[in-house]
């Protein structure tokens, strides 16, 4: 009967609000999903790629090659795993879920990133998102990587804390900066919330963002939770920049 009654009410929203392409807005069998077009625009990463930062590398050299980048300054993140490259088809579809209130594609979204980091939730003990400033919060309504990261952590069936980190400091926004600047712009910008210190420690968590860029902002997150005690963390994002020497 449960079954039953939403299926009916399904159908019901659907004929009130049929599903759209989140990208073009053509309709769609189901809400959140793309349209066939839409779809073969997504360039996503495949192996092979560098074990430690999940960047798309040129050759296969075996599954534990690293890039120069990670062979030269390995980051505080033990691994890095993203859906798909971020570039002009992306940047749109992304832009439009954290700006533009298209919460529907994250059922979807959320489903592509279990896959991709697939190993790095079956070793997670903690999925948390990276945090926005409450002013910034406030301003948004609702924070895109904790959205992400409530679905992904549902569909692994692992611990979700949506406030495991706090933004101490309001930075100014990163689209136009350096990898140097970027790191200047985060330093100190997070802190662990007091009272998940004994939920923390020990543990291997597990950091969702949107998009992984020149991995400032997971680096300092990661560099936090390792100062609290945590066991080891990675990085999972819908997308990720790919830069020849980060």
């Amino acid at each position: 009967m449960q079954q039953m009654i939403h299926s009916i009410g399904r159908k019901l929203v659907d004929a009130v609000f049929p599903p759209q392409c989140p990208s073009c807005m053509a309709l769609v069998e189901t809400h959140g999903f793309l349209c066939p077009q839409c779809w073969g625009q997504i360039k996503f990463i495949e192996t092979p790629w560098c074990a430690c930062c999940g960047v798309p590398l040129e050759f296969d050299s075996g599954p534990e090659s690293l890039c120069l980048a990670c062979m030269r300054d390995p980051p505080s993140y033990e691994r890095a795993r993203a859906v798909m490259l971020y570039g002009d088809f992306s940047r749109s579809l992304i832009l439009k879920f954290k700006h533009a209130d298209r919460l529907d594609p994250a059922p979807a979204y959320a489903g592509w990133m279990a896959r991709a980091g697939s190993d790095l939730l079956a070793d997670a003990d903690l999925v948390a998102p990276v945090p926005l400033h409450w002013r910034r919060l406030f301003s948004r309504r609702f924070n895109q990587s904790a959205v992400l990261g409530k679905a992904v952590a549902r569909l692994a069936e692992k611990p979700f804390c949506a406030d495991l980190l706090v933004r101490t400091r309001q930075t100014p926004s990163q689209g136009r900066l350096t990898r140097n600047q970027r790191g200047k712009n985060v330093a100190g910008a997070f802190a662990l919330n007091a009272r998940w210190k004994e939920r923390v420690e020990a543990r291997r968590v597990l950091l969702i963002d949107d998009v992984l860029t020149t991995g400032a902002t997971a680096e300092h997150c990661a560099r936090t939770l390792l100062r609290a005690g945590a066991s080891a963390v990675d990085v999972l994002t819908l997308a990720r920049v790919a830069l020849p020497g980060r």
